[in-house]
């Protein structure tokens, strides 16, 4: 193996949607022979011993204190993170056998730290750790001025295909809670005035000026239109380079559910069943008869929804799995659920092994909040998927799913009104029972099967090709 004379900074935000990606980006860097710094929170949950010990090539840097997005630029935190970050990159910078950072991959919720980058002259690539549609559908919906638009209009985004057209629902919608885990912070994820209201312009505009290319979690058969439309709106190389799911995603799907398959200690995840349990309850339904419901760790339906859904669940009379993080809904519980819907149901409470669920045959449908790794986990499975978003980027990955890959639909229409028992039923038969939409799915998947895109490896030796040193002017910005 050659020396590795230049090393990658690589920037997270905390959660599981942000981590993931970029350790696995990070993973793709070392398999280049590039040196990896991965930028992470304190608070990040991640096992930095299991991590560099699986690759050499890989550290971690933790910072006491790591403002996100939401914070304002005079917090002492935000000071005292980027004195921390620019301390380290001073003392690596006097040291002469330690690689100079080559770039900095920075997640755009840790936006501000492209300013201390840039005193080191490492340029700045901007990544979403989300999919293009969602990025191209804000920056369009600012761009045309969708705040004003009608109830009974479609508006058109010049660039981008017509069956992704703006409606009322787009643009109102019911202001989201916090984030489980953050109650100080805004509904939403804006900033000290709450959150952006959609068709304002996005969030992440400032956060990414000044960057020399754009990444997106996002191959070029899931969403090139989208892709396109963000190299022509930015004026910079946009790629996509993921899915960045975990490296065990893509071996085959029967790997997960081999009666010999490694299976992770029950005391290694908080939950009521192992996954030996699950893998059980599914073997015994029917090809295709299960529901799979989840909303992941961070957010999930109000208060007054849940038994919405619950009633809904009992109704539909088909089986299903339903994950119950904790924390959800002030701490609910559907009370009788279990011994009204019985051998029909399982309820998990925590953890849940979403990859081996989707990965078996019985499962048939999922309803989710659309975030965009159990999105696209969803989607590489070749199962169907009934959306019901929350906040963010889930709304765009929502009407992805349902308008422009054609492989689900949405709970509602109307997402600015509390979603009922009756559309919750509705969805359910629609999505369990369109074979048109099954087919579609398992055509989608089968491009997945194979492994990590074949576009996503060449954009990431593009990247490589790209970042190698140059000279100024062979450097370009956002401006």
């Amino acid at each position: 193996m050659a020396d590795c004379v230049r090393e990658i900074f690589v920037v997270s935000a905390a959660g599981q949607g942000h981590l993931q990606p970029c350790t696995q980006l990070c993973n793709h860097l070392n398999s280049r022979n590039y040196q990896t710094t991965l930028v992470v929170p304190s608070s990040a949950a991640i096992p930095s011993s299991s991590f560099t010990r699986q690759n050499p090539l890989a550290k971690i840097l933790h910072l006491t204190a790591s403002p996100g997005l939401p914070r304002p630029r005079l917090d002492p935190l935000h000071h005292k993170a980027a004195q921390e970050l620019h301390d380290h990159l001073a003392d690596i910078s006097i040291v002469p056998d330690l690689p100079l950072p080559l770039c900095a991959i920075v997640d755009f919720q840790m936006g501000w730290t492209k300013e201390v980058f840039w005193k080191f002259h490492a340029p700045v690539i901007g990544f979403f750790t989300f999919g293009s549609c969602a990025a191209a559908m804000e920056w369009g919906a600012w761009k045309v001025r969708a705040g004003d638009i009608r109830p009974d209009e479609l508006r058109l985004i010049p660039g981008l295909p017509d069956h992704m057209a703006l409606t009322i629902s787009d643009i109102k919608r019911r202001p989201a809670g916090p984030p489980r885990g953050d109650a100080n912070r805004p509904p939403g994820g804006g900033g000290e005035g709450g959150p952006p209201k959609p068709g304002d312009r996005p969030p992440w505009v400032p956060e990414i000026e000044g960057s020399v290319a754009l990444m997106f979690n996002t191959c070029d058969f899931l969403e090139r239109p989208f892709i396109e439309y963000m190299k022509t709106q930015m004026g910079v190389p946009v790629w996509g380079v993921g899915p960045l799911l975990l490296e065990t995603y893509w071996k085959p799907s029967d790997s997960l559910l081999l009666p010999d398959r490694p299976m992770k200690p029950h005391h290694c995840r908080q939950s009521n069943y192992t996954e030996e349990d699950v893998a059980r309850w599914l073997d015994s339904k029917p090809h295709g008869s299960v529901l799979y419901v989840a909303f992941g760790s961070e957010v999930g339906p109000t208060v007054e929804e849940y038994p919405h859904l619950a009633s809904a669940l009992e109704e539909s009379t088909r089986p299903f799995i339903w994950v119950i993080q904790s924390g959800s809904g002030d701490g609910y519980y559907p009370e009788g659920l279990n011994s009204k819907a019985g051998e029909r149901c399982l309820i998990i409470c925590g953890w849940a092994p979403q990859v081996l669920i989707l990965s078996h045959k019985s499962t048939g449908g999922f309803l989710s909040h659309c975030g965009w790794n159990s999105t696209v986990e969803a989607i590489g499975r070749g199962v169907p998927i009934l959306g019901w978003p929350i906040r963010g980027d889930q709304f765009y990955n929502a009407k992805l799913v349902a308008k422009h890959l054609k492989v689900g639909y949405g709970v509602c229409e109307d997402f600015t009104e509390m979603v009922k028992k009756e559309d919750i039923v509705e969805g359910i038969e629609w999505l369990m029972g369109d074979e048109v939409v099954k087919r579609q799915a398992m055509e989608i998947g089968k491009r997945l099967e194979d492994g990590f895109p074949a576009s996503s490896v060449a954009a990431l030796d593009v990247f490589v090709d790209f970042i190698r040193p140059k000279t100024s002017s062979e450097v370009y910005r956002i401006v």
